[in-house]
């Protein structure tokens, strides 16, 4: 297969050359709310990887892309954590055959720090791309959860714009007492 960066022959969907030299990770914590939300890249350094979500082969770019920064990330955070943490993914909905959501919780999956996936789902599936915060917070998600009760957890999602997917499904994990440690995201549309 093709680098789907460089074009260049590679095992992987993203040559080992384009990883440690056009997709190194610079790690941004921003506060939501009272939620911190740590992406890994600024949204147009991997806008063109992020926008194959609806393709084809975006299962195998989400895959990589989660392989290579939530997988060391939560390896060396299970390391120094005492507990278990389950990780929650937005809205692991089937789009193109795959859930793009999903394969970023699949990726975060370390010792003691386990993927539920599915469990926490949005009724209202409105398309939030390009919208304004108003029209965001006029039409919410809500969310159902149905994991399990009175657990540490994290949140996964490929982007954070405005934050409200994110506090709103703290809100509602909340209502079932899921302590929401922090949030977990591939890239930041504010920088």
């Amino acid at each position: 297969m093709r680098c789907y960066s460089c074009g260049k022959l590679s095992f992987s969907v993203v040559c080992k050359a384009c990883q440690e030299t056009l997709f190194v990770p610079t790690l941004k914590t921003r506060k939501v709310g009272t939620l911190d939300v740590i992406s890994f890249y600024r949204y147009e350094t991997i806008e063109g990887l992020l926008l194959t979500k609806h393709k084809p082969e975006g299962w195998r770019i989400y895959r990589t892309l989660g392989k290579m920064v939530f997988t060391p990330f939560m390896r060396e955070f299970a390391e120094n954590d005492a507990g278990r943490v389950y990780v929650i993914g937005i809205d692991e909905n089937v789009k193109s055959g795959y859930s793009h959501v999903a394969q970023l919780t699949r990726a975060a999956k370390a010792p003691e720090c386990i993927p539920l996936h599915g469990v926490l789902r949005a009724r209202n599936r409105v398309n939030y791309s390009g919208k304004s915060l108003q029209f965001r917070l006029k039409n919410p998600r809500y969310f159902v959860y149905t994991g399990e009760e009175g657990i540490d957890a994290i949140l996964v999602d490929d982007i954070v714009t405005t934050g409200t997917t994110l506090q709103e499904a703290q809100k509602v994990l909340a209502a079932h007492r899921v302590n929401v440690l922090f949030a977990l995201t591939l890239a930041d549309v504010e920088s």
